[in-house]
């Protein structure tokens, strides 16, 4: 969701802020601003673009060797100028992500105070506290730490001060914030991209923890006021990585890209094929002790674990639910100490999901593991067992290659439980096996289906509601092909399994409603044919993608797209690729802005 980017060095860091927000662009945001210090603070802020703000900054002459910018999401307050980040008062500037829970509360003590609120965000009670704080006497990190006693919420603040214009001040709680070191200048980012076009040592704030960032040095204390050193990493991730290269969208760049990030994926098993230490040095006493599987995750990776309760249930033997994560900690549920929760997340600062996790844990179930696609996560950190999807950045906000990254690990881990519970059948064995090492092969065959797809994204393009079906394994296929095709087209889409095609969404039927259906060559193709016959009779025109071999005959109102040959069990993840190049295209035809579709955000860190 929203970015911030912050520095102190001997240079003007107006250029760094502004490239750092622009590599935070695919978060998601409708305002952006900055601040820095040069003499007095100064601040430019702008409804729209960071290219706008850009323009504005080289107009004005913008400079400073201290600064603060931000990307804005909108919660409290509509998009708008000044509703957008940094806030100011007097001297002080402050950038936030999150959302202050009692900000009302404490926007009345303020106003009792004598403080003047000129924004709707919940924001602005930040820089007035700290301003008190900072009146009342001290330095800016110890105005900072009594501040943030005083709020309730999740949080990632930066502040800077023109009485104090050698430091910058961090502090976090719930919201990811990473310091990056230079040479003789220091950083902060909400986010490893932009951090990597200055440095790749970073260190990951904690959640308590206050950081005060000067030239030379950063320090940290944590929620106790006492000084502690946290772990440096150093980036895997290149420059590169998050830049376009000849793609025209990072979209349809991490479509291509799935082939390499699912083969990137498996290297981690390459060898032991899927052996139980890959998840961790533990994993395998957690697997054989463990006699249920829950599945914890929000939107795509939530369908990732719908498949792999197919997978879990058929091969692995291992019963296995799945939950919204938002949903789960707010029922009665019936813990079992003898689950293992299985959180899904491709940024792993999702904050439904990490907040589900805690309250698994709280339930009595310690037996945890993340499938995540950032190494430095919050959920990472946390999970007792971890698996680290090698997509790469995913900058796009409709995810792709994160998805079919998150199938491969779940595949993997379906082998791997199998064999630790001695269920699987050596046929099966070899099917999973085999199939893991098919897998990149068959994502690029699916990528050759590209033209036969735009030519049906044209046809979408004109229409302003669609049908996904599905059977079996490839319901949650229609599921995510439905979400990727709402979400970047903004056609409004649902999909439903193919045998409640009776009970209701035949109603919606017509010749204006295309009806896209998963129909490989499986047990229930037979089943899903005569769905597909009931959508014929009815005047419905239909959108197939099945096998090389079905028997599914072309007409004027029956569109086929026969997938290259493949095995069985990878048919859900090969289904997945034209649907995604579904949404794209027809996205495209619709003229829309692809990698920021309106109103999300690429990380959703509040609730």
């Amino acid at each position: 969701m929203c970015g911030i980017v912050g520095a102190v060095a001997q240079r003007n860091v107006v250029p760094m802020l502004l490239e750092g927000l622009r590599r935070l662009e695919y978060r998601g945001y409708d305002s952006a601003g900055v601040a820095v210090i040069n003499g007095s603070l100064q601040r430019l802020r702008s409804a729209g673009r960071v290219a706008r703000l850009a323009e504005l900054a080289g107009e004005r002459g913008l400079a400073g060797t201290i600064g603060i910018a931000h990307t804005r999401w909108a919660t409290h307050g509509v998009p708008s100028e000044r509703n957008a980040h940094p806030h100011v008062s007097g001297g002080v500037s402050v950038v936030h992500n999150g959302i202050i829970e009692n900000h009302e509360e404490m926007r009345r003590r303020l106003v009792e105070r004598g403080y003047a609120f000129v924004s709707d965000t919940d924001t602005e009670v930040i820089a007035h506290l700290v301003h008190c704080e900072l009146a009342s006497g001290g330095n800016l990190l110890e105005a900072v730490q009594r501040s943030v006693a005083q709020l309730t919420g999740a949080y990632a603040i930066a502040v800077i001060a023109a009485a104090d214009p050698a430091r910058m001040v961090l502090a976090r709680m719930g919201a990811p914030l990473l310091l990056g070191l230079g040479d003789h200048e220091n950083f902060a980012a909400s986010d490893t991209s932009a951090l990597l076009q200055v440095t790749r040592r970073m260190i990951v704030l904690e959640n308590g923890d206050c950081a005060e960032v000067g030239l030379e040095s950063v320090r940290i204390v944590d929620a106790t006021g006492s000084v502690v050193e946290r772990p440096l990493h150093v980036s895997q991730l290149a420059a590169e990585a998050v830049e376009l290269g000849r793609y025209s969208h990072y979209m349809q760049k991490e479509i291509f890209e799935q082939p390499a990030a699912v083969a990137a994926t498996l290297e981690l098993a390459a060898g032991g094929a899927a052996a139980a230490n890959v998840f961790g040095a533990t994993a395998e006493a957690v697997f054989r002790d463990v006699e249920s599987v829950l599945v914890l995750a929000c939107g795509t990776s939530f369908h990732a674990g719908l498949v792999a309760r197919y997978w879990l249930e058929a091969f692995a033997g291992i019963p296995c639910s799945v939950e919204i994560a938002s949903e789960y900690r707010y029922r009665r549920s019936v813990p079992n100490a003898k689950t293992l929760v299985v959180v899904i997340s491709q940024s792993g600062e999702t904050a439904d999901s990490l907040a589900a996790l805690h309250h698994a844990v709280s339930l009595g179930q310690p037996h945890t593991l993340a499938i995540c696609n950032v190494p430095e996560s919050s959920l990472v950190r946390t999970a007792q067992l971890r698996f680290l999807t090698r997509a790469g950045p995913e900058i796009g906000v409709a995810s792709t290659k994160a998805f079919s990254a998150q199938l491969a690990a779940l595949l993997l881990l379906t082998l791997a439980l199998g064999r630790v519970r001695a269920r699987l059948q050596p046929a099966e064995e070899r099917e999973l096996v085999q199939g893991l090492h098919e897998l990149p092969a068959a994502l690029g065959s699916a990528l050759r289906t590209e033209a036969q797809v735009r030519v049906w994204a044209e046809k979408f393009a004109a229409c302003e509601h669609a049908l996904f079906l599905g059977r079996g394994v490839h319901y949650p296929i229609a599921l995510e092909g439905a979400l990727k095709l709402k979400e970047i087209s903004y056609i409004h889409a649902e999909a439903y399994a193919a045998g409640e095609l009776k009970h209701g969404p035949l109603a919606l039927v017509d010749a204006r409603m295309p009806v896209v259906a998963i129909a490989p060559q499986d047990a229930l193709y037979e089943k899903l044919k005569s769905n597909l016959e009931e959508v014929r009779a009815r005047g419905g025109e239909l959108y197939v993608l099945t096998g090389a071999d079905a028997a599914v005959e072309e007409s004027a109102t029956v569109h086929v797209i026969r997938l290259p040959a493949h095995r069985e069990v990878l048919a859900p993840v090969v289904h997945t690729i034209p649907l995604q190049l579904l949404a794209y295209h027809a996205a495209l035809a619709r003229g829309n802005d692809v990698d920021k579709p309106r109103n999300l955000a690429k990380s959703v860190t509040v609730e």
